[in-house]
């Protein structure tokens, strides 16, 4: 089985080499912007899981099914509200909860802002960075770092509530169900969590690393990994559930759910959709016309499922038989995973381009172009968009 390499001690010699090459830059921010398509690899987008309204976007991904989808329809005059800059690059998702916005950036720095004029409320210096995002549920924010520490922080005040190490890079997102954190690591281990204390209440292990967050449907959680398999797991008692599905390949994405059917790519060039409470693949999605690779992680709404590939295509898949419906090519790859907002899709590419895309057939609707790479998803919430660059500057779109 191909195994994904470990990011971190690459992540550190990348950093220090650029110091190294190019004092003179402001911050590893601007040194990361001019070397970046030569030296860093693709990020890896993954997302995660939790309970969102229309006012919020708490998760990577959105919801606790990890859907990357919400009815919010935004406006079609979009303008940029507000502009934040952080200290480093942000590689993860913002997220969104209560009118106030959270990211983490890569050298390890926690920030809160207000959602309405992007104002620092607080942040949190750790020792080593973030590339997977926070999660946020009610008053307690959860990020797990690159050395594999996993933090509970007071959303109100940015005090630290609790730590636990896990055995491996983090470099996806947190899960929140009932009084369980779920996070997954690099030594390919699921973590349940006390939401309370951040004690280990149970160990979920597979064969390989896992770079996704956990998706959840009922009292199940679902996961894929390098080891070539779809995982459904109890959040009651980390137990498997059904023997784990065979996916044909490894992937680092984030499943999909919706309803009865959970969504997902692998690196080998296939998207597919398992019926998880049969433990069955429906359908398989491969291109005929040229093999594709998968990274990001899918989004699903109005019966459609869209991807991206690193081929710079972007599929949309009828969520019933997986048949391709429109096709939109990007002029580069997008690592960031797809967004569904009402009628839209949005994509953020790392040739600098921020796309609207119609969900019903893929026509491109606006553009927005920065100087820089977009790496992570947006987020949106309260009629607003929010998305961060490879230069740590978080944006706030809303109608003009």
């Amino acid at each position: 089985m191909n195994k994904l390499p470990t990011t971190v001690d690459r992540y550190r010699a990348r950093i220090a080499s650029l110091r190294t090459i190019m004092p003179n830059s402001k911050s590893v921010a601007d040194a990361l912007w001019l070397c970046r398509t030569a030296i860093l690899p693709c990020a890896l987008a993954v997302a995660l899981a939790g309970s969102a309204s229309s006012a919020d976007w708490p998760l990577p991904r959105g919801d606790a099914q990890s859907t990357g989808a919400t009815a919010t329809q935004l406006s079609d005059s979009l303008g940029v509200k507000w502009e934040f800059t952080a200290a480093e690059p942000v590689e993860a998702t913002p997220v969104v909860a209560a009118g106030r916005v959270y990211i983490a950036d890569v050298a390890g720095t926690l920030y809160c802002l207000s959602a309405g004029d992007g104002k620092e409320i607080w942040k949190l210096k750790t020792e080593i960075g973030f590339i997977g995002g926070p999660a946020v549920d009610g008053d307690l924010l959860v990020i797990g770092d690159l050395d594999g520490k996993v933090y509970g922080v007071n959303v109100s005040t940015g005090e630290l509530l609790w730590t636990h190490d896990a055995g491996g890079e983090i470099s996806s997102s947190a899960s929140f169900i009932g009084d369980r954190v779920l996070i997954a690591s690099q030594d390919g281990n699921l973590y349940g969590l006390s939401r309370k204390d951040g004690m280990l209440q149970w160990t979920y292990e597979t064969s390989d690393q896992i770079r996704c967050s956990p998706s959840i449907a009922g009292e199940k959680t679902f996961l894929g990994g390098c080891d070539g398999n779809l995982h459904t797991v109890s959040v009651v008692d980390g137990k498997s559930t059904s023997d784990p599905l065979p996916l044909g390949g490894p992937t680092g994405s984030t499943p999909a759910i919706a309803d009865n059917l959970a969504f997902l790519p692998i690196m080998d060039g296939a998207v597919i959709a398992m019926d998880w409470k049969e433990n069955r693949e429906v359908w398989r999605y491969v291109d005929e016309e040229r093999s594709q690779e998968y990274k990001s992680s899918p989004a699903v709404g109005g019966g459609l499922v869209i991807v991206a590939s690193q081929g710079r295509q972007v599929d949309a898949l009828d969520v019933a038989t997986g048949k391709r419906k429109w096709r939109y090519t990007l002029r580069r790859r997008a690592d960031a995973s797809p967004v569904i907002a009402g009628n839209d899709v949005w994509l953020a590419a790392t040739d600098g381009r921020l796309i609207r895309l119609s969900l019903a057939d893929g026509t491109e609707k606006w553009t927005y172009e920065i100087r820089g790479q977009f790496t992570a998803s947006p987020s949106i919430a309260d009629d607003k968009l929010f998305i961060a660059d490879s230069r740590g500057v978080v944006r706030c779109f809303a109608a003009l």
